[in-house]
Formats: structure tokens, sequence, C-alpha cells
């Protein structure tokens, strides 16, 4: 089993259409990546916000579950304005301590993906921002 993880920019009270959507990033401006799941998030967030990982965590459960298994998450507002508000350079710093951490290296991440990830996520959150919405993140299980 695997993960393909949207994460979009939409308005708050879309979570439910969201959830629904077979395909997210076709009906709204979002990122679409394989292996995404509540971990790595929260291990993101933590990289933002110093928070520590169970804090994180917990910040970061469901606000919708769809019948066919899809799960919509709400990223914490700190992490996308956080997001939002880096520069390049920090971006990249980001990404490089999250590359390294045991989430991304379990799974072999390459780090020019978790950097491109990270850049885009930043790219979306000031979308976001500059519109008045809000990141939610989709997952759903796959058989690979």
């Amino acid at each position: 089993m695997g993960i393909l993880t949207n994460i979009v920019a939409a308005e708050e009270d879309e979570y439910a259409a969201i959830g629904e959507s077979l395909r997210p990033v076709d009906e709204w401006s979002g990122i679409e990546r394989r292996g995404i799941d509540t971990a790595k998030i929260a291990t993101l967030h933590c990289l933002l916000t110093g928070d520590e990982f169970e804090e994180a965590v917990g910040s970061y459960e469901p606000v919708y579950v769809a019948d066919e298994g899809a799960v919509v998450l709400r990223i914490a507002d700190e992490v996308m304005e956080r997001l939002a508000t880096l520069d390049e350079e920090a971006l990249e710093l980001v990404a490089e301590e999250l590359a390294a951490t045991e989430e991304y290296e379990m799974e072999q991440w390459d780090a020019a993906d978790v950097q491109a990830m990270v850049f885009e996520l930043g790219d979306l959150a000031r979308l976001a921002e500059s519109q008045g919405q809000v990141l939610f993140v989709w997952m759903h299980p796959l058989l690979t």
C-alpha cells in the first residue's frame, strides 16, 4: 500500500468537496506526490515551527474522511505562513533538513525531489495567502 497525496489551496469550507474529489489537483491549485503521509507533514511542521513531533502530529487530525478512503487534513496556519514568507535560500535549508529526517531517509527520497516539493509548497502557500485560502492535504491509499 502507498499513498497518493494532493496538497491544494482552497477556501476554508471546501474540505468536504476536496475529500469527495477523485483528484483535487484537477479542481484546485496544488501539487501531487506519492508517499506523503501525516508523519511527513508533521515533520515539515516541526522544522518550520520548532514544535515537538507529538504536538505537531496532534495538529493533523482529519477534517474529513470520505467513504472511498480519502482523508483530508488542514495544514496549520503557522506552517502555511512560514512557507509563504520564507525566501528561496531559507526554503532550500528547510528542504535539506527535511530530506535528512528519518521519515524521508527511510523511504530513500531524493534530496532534489524534497527540495522541489518544498519550493512548490512555498509557491502554493503564497498563492493561498494572496487569495485568502488555506492549504489542505488530500491523501488516498493506493495499491502499488
